[in-house]
């Protein structure tokens, strides 16, 4: 399924906000988010909302005044490596009309099988991320090998909530090269993680094409618990 995703809608750094129901898709839109995230923080890292409620919640977007500035993406869920597995998840979220559709890339000995299965569906106009963790080393050569793919970007983000940020892991200085060697192949770049409000500033320096947040603009900085309008409206001005 191919879906529209206009390139202008992401030159600039924007901001992405992770929410799992409707509502509080109302609170990120009214609220300054360009990008509504739909995902379930209580299921892991990348856990994925029931289809139905995907699809309602991206319905509700699309059917919202302005909606043609707005993108939404959603995760298939925190899966294992398997190319069968991971493409019958992408063809069935991508019925839904979701702009983008988050993949994680965890742990495994071979990136490329699952690349592979998933070439034909991003070639032909499913817009697909890859979700790298900073916890993680990946083998070099596995961006260009997504960009091969025919995926439209890569995410960065942290698989553990234990506390620890984006910047925990990598420096400044690794925080450059990764969004040198991203943005050299033309991918679109997102950077997220367990992120503050304060931590806008210093991100922004690498140029993201986006930045997101879920338990940072929470009620006590709790990703499982509810959105906090004005902590997104603090970091919309920030951003």
């Amino acid at each position: 399924m191919s879906v529209n995703v206009n390139a202008s809608q992401l030159n600039t750094t924007q901001l992405l906000i992770s929410v799992t129901t409707i509502e509080e898709a109302q609170i990120a839109l009214e609220n300054g988010a360009d990008i509504i995230d739909l995902k379930e923080p209580s299921l892991g890292a990348l856990g994925a909302l029931p289809i139905e409620t995907i699809q309602a919640i991206v319905t509700y977007v699309k059917n919202t005044k302005n909606a043609d500035a707005k993108l939404t993406s959603a995760t298939i869920g925190d899966l294992p490596m398997q190319p069968e597995l991971l493409l019958a998840h992408v063809t069935q979220l991508a019925t839904t009309g979701v702009d983008i559709i988050k993949i994680g890339f965890f742990q495994t000995d071979d990136y490329q099988l699952s690349l592979d299965a998933l070439k034909s569906v991003a070639h032909a106009g499913t817009k697909l991320i890859a979700v790298l963790f900073a916890e993680t080393m990946y083998p070099q050569g596995l961006i260009a090998a997504i960009k091969y793919a025919g995926f439209m970007g890569v995410m960065l983000d942290t698989a553990k909530k234990n506390g620890l940020t984006l910047l925990d892991y990598y420096s400044q200085e690794q925080r450059a090269i990764f969004a040198k060697t991203v943005l050299g192949h033309n991918l679109q770049l997102g950077l997220a993680g367990s992120l503050k409000p304060q931590h806008v500033a210093l991100i922004k320096e690498i140029s993201p094409s986006y930045i997101g947040f879920r338990g940072g603009v929470c009620n006590d900085n709790q990703r499982n618990l509810a959105l906090d309008a004005a902590k997104i409206k603090a970091v919309r001005k920030i951003v």
